[in-house]
């Protein structure tokens, strides 16, 4: 018992290291590390995963709603809608084979890698909407800073939470790399405001669903407990180190390994069938 303690702290600090390094959709390699290392199945590994990632995000939550970043009225109807559907993304993963589910997480992770490494190998930044392009759902109001809502921009938020939402039941991820690509394309909001809004659903549609697994009773508390907390520690710690590294560089560094773990869980799948 205190093996798997130390290691699932150990694994949780890779994870807080990485989160803290490459922002909150590191948090996606959690549940590989939890398969391959503890031998869990997805199921097993992907509330652990949402208990780390949910305590990670409030923090960086926290810090953006200090600092007014945070969009706090498009947090809550994307949380809803996320936390709508979280639970049937839990349901369907307790029904579903490890080996189908596995692949499924391989392919997310490597939709993921892809898209990181394409924004890291990007040599000049986007340049904002304009210049006769349409407008995004969902505006800014330039006096109150506040989203002037339409149906347009309520259906874009919604539908963006209910995809973040499935996704952390079915597979224990955070929802960021749903919530960031998908809030930059609805809204007009600079980027800071983006992944705070990001960090506080993040953080609400996970505890919807550490709480719904807890309630069914499929929460394994002997490995999430220490995980978490080896996340959170060197998650601070890692805040630390990572302005004195080249964001750049950690970006490819984090979509290479990605696209490795990937390609190692559909082997693991090929070779167990």
């Amino acid at each position: 018992m205190e093996n798997v303690i130390a290691t699932s702290a150990a694994l949780g600090a890779v994870v807080g290291l990485i989160l803290a390094l490459t922002g909150a959709g590191g948090g996606i390699l959690a549940v590989p590390l939890l398969l391959f290392v503890l031998h869990l199945s997805v199921a097993e590994a992907a509330p652990v995963a949402l208990l780390a990632v949910g305590l990670s995000a409030a923090v960086g939550a926290l810090i953006g709603l200090r600092a007014g970043n945070v969009r706090y009225r498009a947090a809550m109807l994307m949380a809803g809608a996320g936390t709508l559907f979280s639970p049937l993304g839990l349901w369907l993963a307790h029904r579903l084979p490890n080996g189908p589910l596995t692949l499924l997480f391989a392919a997310v992770l490597a939709f993921v890698a892809l898209r990181m490494l394409r924004q890291a190998n990007l040599s000049e930044p986007q340049q904002p909407t304009g210049g006769g392009q349409p407008l995004q759902p969902c505006q800014l109001d330039s006096r109150t800073g506040r989203f002037v809502w339409t149906a347009s921009c309520t259906r874009a938020l919604t539908l963006s939470g209910v995809g973040a939402g499935f996704l952390s039941g079915l597979l224990g991820v955070g929802g960021g790399f749903v919530m960031v690509p998908a809030l930059k394309k609805a809204t007009n909001a600079p980027v800071h405001a983006i992944v705070a809004t990001s960090l506080a659903v993040i953080t609400m549609v996970s505890a919807s669903g550490v709480i719904s697994t807890a309630i069914a009773g499929h929460m394994n508390w002997q490995v999430g407990v220490p995980f978490a907390a080896g996340a959170m520690v060197a998650m601070l710690a890692g805040r630390l180190m990572a302005s004195r590294l080249s964001g750049h560089r950690l970006q490819q560094g984090f979509a290479i390994v990605a696209g490795l773990v990937a390609i190692g869980m559909a082997a693991k799948v090929a070779l167990a069938a």
